[in-house]
């Protein structure tokens, strides 16, 4: 089930980034609107990691043990 529902959602931000592009290369109308609501969402979910993160200036404090 869980499969199912990764797959299914892979194949929504696929066809998202298919109908940015063809928007870009000027498709109709509907592709432009699904192109907006794809760019919509990628901004929401950059905005949700920013309020996410604790610190202030968005570096990494942690260091690696080589």
């Amino acid at each position: 089930m869980e499969i199912a529902f990764f797959s299914g959602l892979l194949a929504l931000v696929v066809f998202g980034l298919v109908c940015i592009v063809w928007a870009q290369l000027g498709g109709p109308r509907w592709v432009r609107v699904i192109a907006a609501i794809t760019q919509g969402a990628g901004a929401m979910a950059r905005a949700a990691s920013k309020s996410g993160r604790s610190g202030g200036n968005g570096s990494s404090s942690s260091t690696s043990d080589d």
